[in-house]
């Protein structure tokens, strides 16, 4: 296995739209991006797997971790929880907090913790994009029911990956049509100053010590 950079600021994300979607996100929030190393880990289990090499690093002092819920909140967070006690975080909460969650422990790098979408939902990144959708967009409502409308017989995905249809049927309408998640920031089709934006980018900030 490859040594861990050593930067002392890192962020741990499952996929490169994860990535690209936070890129975006420090723009909007004038956060330099070399401010924090986002390493992209192809899934929660190979994150979870290099969590103890992550965290020996030599120079790190804080690494922050941005996993899925997926279907199943408590059983996630159970699983992220334990695995950070079991390296030595003993502080870790029961239950994820809505603002995202920061451990400090004595001798160790600090942990940050966002569970997508918003640390309280069952979800996905695609969840947390759609959060970012403007309350006033007709069409976001109008995409959803156009895929729901769609007779079981006919769907080619699976119901998991629903909220990423819905998502990307929502961009297919937009004036480029197709645009990634991480560049409809940037295009202002998403708004990342609704809530949980503004609280995603506020923990990034202080969990990275970011004025």
């Amino acid at each position: 296995m490859a040594k861990p950079s050593p930067h002392k600021f890192v962020l741990l994300v499952e996929g490169k739209d994860d990535d690209s979607v936070i890129y975006h996100l420090k723009n909007h929030a004038a956060i330099p991006q070399d401010t924090f190393q986002v390493k992209v880990k192809d899934g929660y289990e190979k994150l979870v797997a290099t969590l103890d090499v992550e965290l020996e690093a030599s120079e790190l002092e804080k690494i922050g971790i941005v996993v899925d819920a997926d279907t199943d909140l408590r059983a996630r967070w159970e699983s992220i929880r334990n695995r950070l006690k079991n390296l030595g975080y003993a502080t870790m909460p029961d239950t994820p907090q809505t603002e995202g969650i920061i451990i400090e422990e004595v001798y160790r790098p600090s942990v940050g913790v966002w569970v997508m979408p918003n640390n309280q939902l069952p979800g996905m990144l695609e969840d947390f994009v759609a959060l970012l959708i403007p309350t006033s967009d007709s069409l976001w409502a109008k995409a959803q029911n156009c895929v729901n409308l769609l007779p079981e017989s006919e769907r080619r995905f699976t119901q998991v990956d629903l909220a990423k249809v819905h998502i990307h049927t929502w961009l297919a309408w937009q004036k480029q049509p197709g645009t990634p998640m991480g560049s409809a920031i940037n295009k202002r089709y998403l708004d990342p100053n609704l809530p949980t934006g503004r609280d995603f980018i506020t923990w990034l900030k202080r969990l990275f010590q970011i004025q």
